[in-house]
This record gives C-alpha cells, structure tokens and sequence, in this order.
C-alpha cells in the first residue's frame, strides 16, 4: 500500500512541477534573470520533496504553485509596468566604452577584470582595442558591439542585394513522408516523386532527409 502512495505522490509531483513549469514559461537558462533562476532551483527541490512525502503532499504541491504563480505575476507586472523591470530585473551596466573600462561598474556587475576577460575571449575578443562598448546585461550575459572597423562586412558594405533566403519545411523525415506538411506547401505526393526521380531515388525510405523552401528548393539527404 505505501508503494502505490509513493508512486501516486511521485507521480502528483510530476504533475505538478510540470504545471509549474507551463506557468514560468519556456526560457533557457541565459534568458533567466537571477530570480526566476532561483525559484526554478526551488521549485525543483519541492517537487524533489514531494514526490517521497507520504503524509502531507498537498503542502509541497501548494508550496509549488505558489512559487510558480508569483513568478508568473512578477512577470506581468514587469511586463505591464516597464518602469518596475529596474526593480525586480535590474538595468544593463556599461563596462567598456570608447576604449574606456569602468571599474566602478565592474564591481557593481560583481565581476572582476579576469571574468571579464573571460568573457571577451568567449565572444572571440582577444584584443579589447576592438570592442566599442560591452554591455553586461541583467541575465548575467555580454553583449559586445565591436569597433566598426572590424565588424564582419556585410552585402550592404559591399553593394550587393542578395536574395532572401526563406524558411525550409521538412517534407521528408527518417523515410517517412510528411503529407501534412506537404500540402501546407502547396506540393502534392506526385511534385515529390518527381523530385526524388530527378535525384535517382526510387522511394522515400531511402531518404534521410528533405527539404524544401517556398520558392521550390529541393535539398535532400540520403541515408
């Protein structure tokens, strides 16, 4: 009998850290600010707790959903009212600008020189004479715009007007046809079949693989 309480409480935690989990929303761990990051850990300790709770599990579900609902509200309410996001998000600091590094702002990132070095050389600045600003954001992340002189060209610099590359849509996958995916597109199963035939395929099982975007590229991939 206390195996299946156990199991139904394991399975009342699942639940319930997965309703948690719908409430917070999908975001990966660099989009978190330091508040969601720590209720996340929270939240998972509870349902960790949870799950072997055998006498009172209705607490730790409670006290789940409460962590989760106040994340979602703080999230409206910064949403709603932009000026309280400097409040519960924090602001961006200025680290370096115009050649220029700020130690005050460095110790209110609580990061020091090394760290930031770090970080520089993980976005592939070794020499800091080619960064013009670094900004570190309220998730804990650097964002870097680099002098002008060296930031990559792009067609404009170069006065070219490229075509624009459109979203590719997976008609074939593992072998298996997608027809609902094909007729989203328009295409039927005899436009594919020719398709194959042009690439001297006999049948789709023998496809890894394909693609096509809106104006009828045909990529594939054989197994």
């Amino acid at each position: 009998m206390s195996f299946l309480i156990l199991c139904l409480t394991a399975l009342g935690s699942f639940g319930a850290l997965f309703l948690s989990a719908k409430l917070i929303g999908h975001k990966q761990i660099a989009q978190l600010d330091f508040f969601d990051y720590i209720a996340g850990i929270t939240i998972g300790s509870i349902a960790a707790e949870m799950a072997t709770d055998l006498e009172t599990p209705w607490k730790s579900m409670t006290a789940m959903l409460i962590y989760g609902g106040v994340t979602v509200l703080l999230s409206v309410v910064s949403n709603r009212f932009p000026r309280t996001r400097k409040y519960l998000n924090g602001t961006p600091t200025i680290l370096m600008d115009h050649g220029k590094l700020y130690r005050e702002n460095l110790k209110k990132a609580k990061l020091d020189l090394s760290e930031f070095m770090v970080m520089c050389r993980q976005q592939g600045y070794f020499d800091l004479s080619n960064i013009q600003t670094a900004v570190f954001e309220y998730n804990g992340k650097l964002t870097i715009l680099p002098v002008s002189s060296q930031r990559p060209a792009t067609p404009n610099d170069l006065n070219l007007a490229p075509e624009q590359e459109l979203l590719f849509t997976e008609l074939i996958m593992d072998g298996q046809i997608l027809e609902d995916n094909l007729k989203r597109m328009g295409l039927d199963l005899a436009w594919l079949t020719k398709q194959l035939e042009q690439s001297h395929i006999h049948s789709a099982e023998d496809v890894f693989l394909a693609l096509c975007d809106r104006n009828l590229k045909f990529v594939l991939y054989k197994k």
